[in-house]
């Protein structure tokens, strides 16, 4: 049994969310905020009812909603047009197994077929109406969803009502990295190996700590300064004061023993090994889960210990499904770039199911080249090294730093290769310039990105001027022979000599170079400063 599909709207940055998974290795790449972590919490959230934890009903608050989904609600309330009230809803399509029957009709988003799978929503309770009605009569008092009146619903597609516990499939997410304070990393790694001890060990671990707290009491030190506190009777209290180990359930063994690695206490040994720990630990304990959930398990590891931890986790999942995400290349490329989904502002694509050219191409790019054009606000695409340090040097001229620092990417990409970026640009929806020399036929490089000419996101820069076909010439368009002469230490009276000694294969890294390192107040083509607005 596993997840095919995951259909999300509304549920915090996840305003629309639709992506398919595959059984088995499934890994997730995507910026910082893309969603990552709110898709493996939604999902967790729809087969257990649970946040942080917790009950739903208990972590329920305004926020939850998209940010979107509260602005239209709440405009409309406030200029007197019909409101309804958002809802949050998360489906989850499974594969058709015998054990899931019961799951299966069309009481879903794609009805009127027939599909495996449950619908979870956070909606309006109508029990509420008239509280609700109340509540709305001062339309500009309203500030956000009200959550009071909302509870949440499960059920399968069949229409059937479900509770977390009769779905089959069961998840566990793990994510070490939130587990920050010491007090809370202890109770996290102990609660841990306390579910991965049998319960004879269980017991064993109790018995021992038990015999210590009567150890405790029976300490001469400790005795007598009982017996001083016994002849204060009535001073403090009318009845006797005696210090002793708590006895309660919540002053257990977990409360006080501390797992420890060759001896130093877990919580002062390092950030990656603690994390590595809790990672195998939380798999180990999942003996019944067939949906793994882990986010970003390269957390302050080494790429000798994340090995070594990507493979005890590929080895723990065996046949189970798992949902992997992550910023590391290393990650990637290590699990096989063949199960990649590629995610962004809630679209996503699989390298996989790309244009046959296009996926081999990435295949057998390093994977750091792949992932940039996800992990950057928006990229600007170059066609080598040359036009990468202009570009770079144009962009600071203008903005006073570099593009990294506004989070722009300039990725020098052949020619030929710009299309598969492309490709990726467009189905995920990320904003693309392209940097690129007319090469002396404008209407044929119209033809070449004729499929992305009218893309509101994706931009061909160029300059129609076909007399400049690269981009030495345009330098020398936009500046005069003598300012070039003296950045490059020349004395050409020619321009056309100028052009060709900078267009020589062996001078042209050095021309950049030179550009790039100048003082001297240069001008760029127009087509690289429209690329760097």
């Amino acid at each position: 049994m596993h997840i095919t599909k995951a259909k999300i709207r509304n549920y915090r940055s996840l305003d629309h969310c639709d992506i398919h998974f595959r059984e088995g290795l499934n890994i997730l790449v995507g910026d910082n905020e893309a969603g990552k972590s709110t898709l493996l919490e939604a999902i967790s959230l729809a087969l257990t009812g649970l946040l942080n934890g917790r009950p739903i009903v208990q972590e329920l608050h305004p926020y939850l909603f998209s940010a979107k989904a509260t602005r239209t609600y709440l405009q409309a309330l406030h200029n007197g047009k019909p409101a309804h009230l958002p809802s949050i809803t998360i489906e989850l399509f499974f594969n058709d197994t015998p054990e899931l029957a019961l799951f299966r009709g069309d009481d879903h988003s794609e009805k009127p077929t027939d599909c495996t799978g449950i619908l979870y929503s956070i909606e309006f309770n109508d029990a509420f109406k008239d509280s609700y009605e109340e509540y709305i009569s001062k339309p500009l008092d309203v500030r956000s969803i009200p959550v009071e009146y909302y509870h949440p619903v499960c059920r399968a597609f069949s229409r059937k009502p479900i509770l977390a516990r009769e779905i089959p499939l069961s998840p566990v997410i793990v994510d070490a990295s939130r587990i920050t304070t010491i007090t809370g990393a202890n109770r996290y790694v102990t609660g841990l190996v306390r579910e991965a001890l049998p319960r004879q060990e269980q017991v064993q671990l109790s018995v021992a700590y038990r015999k210590l707290r009567e150890l405790f009491l029976a300490d001469p030190g400790v005795g007598q300064i009982n017996e001083k506190l016994a002849n204060r009777h009535g001073e403090i209290s009318e009845k006797t004061i005696t210090m002793a180990l708590d006895p309660t359930a919540r002053g257990g063994w977990e409360t006080a023993v501390m797992p420890s690695l060759d001896d130093i206490p877990i919580t002062l040994v390092g950030k990656g090994e603690q994390n590595a720990v809790k990672i195998k630990l939380a798999l180990e304990n999942s003996g019944d889960s067939n949906v793994f959930l882990i986010e970003e398990p390269e957390n302050h590891l080494s790429y000798s210990r994340l090995h070594g931890l990507i493979n005890a986790i590929t080895k723990k999942a065996g046949a189970r499904q798992l949902i992997v995400t992550t910023h590391s290349s290393f990650v990637l490329n290590k699990l096989g770039i063949n199960h990649v989904i590629l995610f962004k502002n809630g679209k996503s694509t699989r390298l996989d199911a790309l244009s046959p050219d296009t996926y081999e191409y990435f295949r057998k790019l390093p994977g750091h080249d792949t992932l940039r054009l996800l992990l950057s606000d928006r990229s600007v695409l170059v066609e080598g090294p040359s036009d990468e340090l202009v570009v770079q040097k144009a962009f600071i001229e203008k903005h006073g730093l570099s593009p990294l620092e506004k989070g722009i990417d300039i990725i020098s990409v052949k020619g030929l290769a710009f299309k598969r970026f492309l490709e990726i640009a467009k189905l995920l929806g990320i904003r693309v310039d392209v940097v690129t020399d007319n090469d002396g036929d404008v209407a044929a490089l119209q033809t070449k990105y004729a499929e992305y000419l009218g893309e509101s996101l994706i931009n061909i820069r160029y300059d129609p001027d076909q007399d400049y076909k690269t981009l030495e010439p345009q330098m020398l368009k936009a500046n005069s022979l003598d300012t070039l002469n003296r950045i490059f230490g020349t004395n050409y009276i020619n321009p056309d000599e100028l052009i060709r000694w900078m267009t020589k294969p062996s001078n042209k890294t050095d021309v950049a170079l030179k550009i790039f390192d100048t003082t001297e107040k240069l001008a760029f083509p127009s087509y690289i400063n429209a690329a760097i607005e």
